[in-house]
């Protein structure tokens, strides 16, 4: 386990799309015990919901930690955030990065963290020497969650999947791949910073043989259809070994996420071409159910297009937020 100092203060900037919260996001909705508030820059316009605080405010409530809750086009520190951090610096905070640029990089920075005695923490860069993947047979269950495009729900999914199995008794735990899900769980590997010959090992050490009942729950990334993301998606899918997949869906998206013009694969697409990559691993590994961010329409909408999909393809279908994840979990107390 990490050892993340909390309470955290969220810094999330001047961002504008709510997507580009979403490390913030995570934290307040799933870990709300440990955030205590959000620091914001003049026009941003979103929020994770949690009380405004400047950074003085949030040392009087007692924050241990400033996270960096955004995230940009290739996860670059942006210079004009130096500043602030300094001050998290000098006040005393650890300061937690999900960045793809290392904070420990910047030797400012670093002289101000050993002055003060706080620590730099880049969740996002493995420290662990990973291994090649193999694909032998291990024990144990494993779910992974996978997509038609990246930032659909995929995490969202599986802390919903996690927290439901938790709440029947099952033996599951949540295996995060992300520094959103990361700074959730207290531990995990971000395998988009994994060199790619060791994508597949990574997860296999992250999710090892287990007890037969025991319910692995694996936080997908990307997509096998986004140009971007498509090689740490099949990473994933070949060291999981997955016994159960569920696809994740935006409604209402028209274009795969930051590029223009590529329509969303559909759900038949998506469906055949994860099992097809999956049984490189496990010949058995099938999709069990379709999880869907209804966000864009009304609940009634939601519900006519989850019954629809639940028609064609025989599969429960449920937005994990509005509906719950239950007929999915039903499916795998069924295994």
């Amino acid at each position: 386990m990490l050892e993340l100092k909390t309470p955290y203060l969220l810094f999330i900037g001047h961002a504008t799309d709510p997507l580009s919260i979403k490390m913030a996001k995570s934290a307040a909705d799933w870990s709300p015990e440990k955030c205590l508030g959000e620091v914001r820059s003049p026009g941003c316009t979103v929020s994770t919901g949690l009380p405004a605080m400047t950074i003085a405010e949030g040392i009087a409530a007692g924050a241990k930690s400033l996270v960096l809750g955004f995230a940009n086009s290739g996860g670059h520190l942006d210079d004009q955030w130096l500043p602030m951090i300094h001050e998290a610096i000098e006040a005393g905070l650890d300061i937690i990065s999900g960045l793809h640029d290392r904070l420990n990089a910047y030797e400012e920075l670093v002289a101000a963290a050993q002055r003060k005695n706080v620590r730099l923490l880049d969740i996002r860069h493995p420290t662990k020497r990973l291994k090649t993947g193999k694909g032998y047979r291990r024990d144990g269950k494993r779910l992974l969650t996978v997509g038609t495009d990246c930032s659909v729900g995929k995490m969202y999914t599986s802390l919903s999947l996690t927290r439901e199995m938790q709440q029947r008794g099952m033996s599951v735990t949540f295996r995060a791949t992300g520094q959103s899900g990361i700074l959730v769980a207290g531990e995990g590997i971000a395998v988009d910073c994994v060199v790619a010959d060791f994508i597949a090992g990574a997860i296999e050490e992250l999710a090892p043989a287990n007890a037969a009942e025991h319910w692995d729950i694996i936080e997908g990334q990307g997509s096998l259809f986004h140009p971007a993301f498509a090689g740490v998606s099949l990473g994933l899918l070949h060291g999981a070994q997955a016994d159960a997949l569920v696809v994740c869906h935006a409604l209402g998206r028209t274009s795969m996420r930051a590029i223009d013009n590529r329509p969303l694969p559909s759900l038949a697409e998506t469906i055949a071409l994860n099992e097809q990559m999956a049984r490189v691993t496990n010949p058995n590994a099938k999709v069990v159910g379709i999880a869907v961010n209804t966000s864009a329409v009304s609940d009634e909408e939601a519900k006519t297009y989850c019954r629809k999909v639940e028609s064609e393809f025989g599969l429960p279908c449920v937005d994990p937020i509005r509906h719950g994840v239950a007929s999915i979990v039903d499916k795998l107390e069924g295994f």
